[in-house]
């Protein structure tokens, strides 16, 4: 289980970044993108829950999402339990077309079987299952459901309009399966903190990112060691590496992160390093 102290942020308020602390200068982050290549972009927002301080780098400029919808996807399930609408203990049954490329706990299974839905929630969270993805989002009413209920979230920029694994072409441009790093982090606060989901749910998603095991050289590795942290990592065609995390330093409220790496000349190490020291960087700054 979460410990308590690092939900006692349940009754702020969501505000926007215009009625926060000044953020960071864009010249903080520039040598980090030089490091992706020709065509390499960078954006991040971070927002420091505990004095509403944010930082912000191209973090109002669309990319790619690739697998961090699954967060909102895994939100919009808890929100339908809570509803009535559905039980995590429901059980979807797993079809040829679910046996994705990757897609490891629905392959395992086979087709024929039946799945709890809290386990394909976890599949798609803790090891971004694509399968297990696809069949949560044609239970809930496709791409288009759950784009209206991250509108009902107050996110009036993300948006998802195909399932796995075409939403991860990233072509230059298209607006398809998109976000901001700044929308995107609101939207982080929202589902984890400030609503529509009631506290036990908020543990449950924070729960599945703790233990998410994708993209752990990303993020994850660039806070300090003694920092409880939760991610979801989403990986996409044309160097979209991208990652969103709430990490608590011990005994304070959490520090968010949404940042996305566009980077179709740069190797995946590359990508990956940056995310770990845009984490520092960020770390440093609000601690």
């Amino acid at each position: 289980m979460i410990g308590r102290r690092p939900f006692l942020i349940s009754g702020l308020a969501v505000v926007g970044f215009a009625a926060m602390g000044q953020p960071a200068p864009q010249s903080g982050f520039a040598d980090l993108r030089s490091h992706l290549g020709p065509g390499g972009r960078l954006g991040l927002a971070a927002l420091d829950v505990h004095s509403g301080r944010s930082i912000l780098f191209d973090a109002n400029s669309r990319y790619a999402m690739a697998s961090t919808f699954k967060l909102a996807l895994a939100a919009m399930v808890l929100a339908n339990v809570e509803a009535k609408r559905l039980s995590l203990t429901d059980r979807l049954t797993v079809r040829p077309e679910h046996l994705l490329s990757y897609a490891p706990v629905v392959r395992a299974a086979g087709p024929g079987a039946k799945l709890q839905i809290g386990r394909l929630c976890a599949a798609a969270v803790e090891v971004s299952d694509n399968g297990a993805a696809n069949m949560l989002l044609e239970r809930l009413g496709g791409p288009a459901a759950l784009t209206a209920f991250i509108r009902r979230c107050g996110d009036g920029l993300t948006r998802l309009d195909r399932a796995e694994p075409q939403l991860n072409s990233n072509l230059p441009g298209d607006p398809r399966d998109t976000t901001t790093p700044a929308a995107m982090v609101q939207l982080i606060r929202t589902l984890l903190m400030d609503g529509p989901l009631r506290p036990r749910s908020r543990q449950q998603l924070a729960q599945w990112m703790i233990r998410s095991n994708r993209g752990l050289d990303r993020l994850r590795a660039g806070f300090p060691k003694d920092w409880r942290v939760g991610s979801k990592a989403g990986t996409g065609a044309r160097g979209a590496v991208n990652d969103l995390a709430i990490a608590w330093p011990p005994g304070s409220n959490p520090i968010l992160i949404a940042c996305y790496v566009d980077a179709p000349s740069a190797t995946y190490a590359v990508a990956a390093k940056v995310h770990s020291e845009v984490a520092r960087r960020v770390a440093a700054a609000f601690v």
